[in-house]
């Protein structure tokens, strides 16, 4: 039986793996996402969130931070393991479940197929 949990495990919290998201990892985006990617060392892929002020209020921050998190949470066991993602909002895109949904299930594989040539 899948769970469907995100569990802390799944979760990006250390400083040093935000910034090796960034500094070394490969970048995938389209007009509602931008996906900052890198390999690990767990059997899981983990997710980072990053919405800056620039977004919008904290109300719309925390509502792009909800769905990118529900959209991750129902889809992580159809995307490859073994990443660390780090996923922000593009400036100016909208908050909507399906958009960021299939930009996840679009750019995610597309990242992990450059990142393991």
């Amino acid at each position: 039986m899948k769970r469907f949990g995100f569990e802390k495990a799944q979760r990006l919290v250390q400083r040093a793996d935000f910034d090796r998201a960034f500094n070394q990892g490969r970048v995938a985006s389209n007009e509602s996402l931008v996906i900052h990617a890198v390999l690990n060392v767990c059997e899981r892929t983990r997710l980072g969130i990053s919405v800056s002020k620039r977004v919008g209020n904290s109300p719309t921050r925390n509502r792009w931070k909800r769905l990118i998190r529900e959209s991750f949470r129902l889809q992580q066991h159809e995307l490859p393991v073994g990443l660390d993602l780090v996923v922000r909002p593009r400036k100016g895109a909208d908050a909507d479940f399906h958009l960021i949904y299939d930009s996840l299930a679009k750019l995610v594989p597309k990242l992990a197929r450059q990142l393991r040539r």
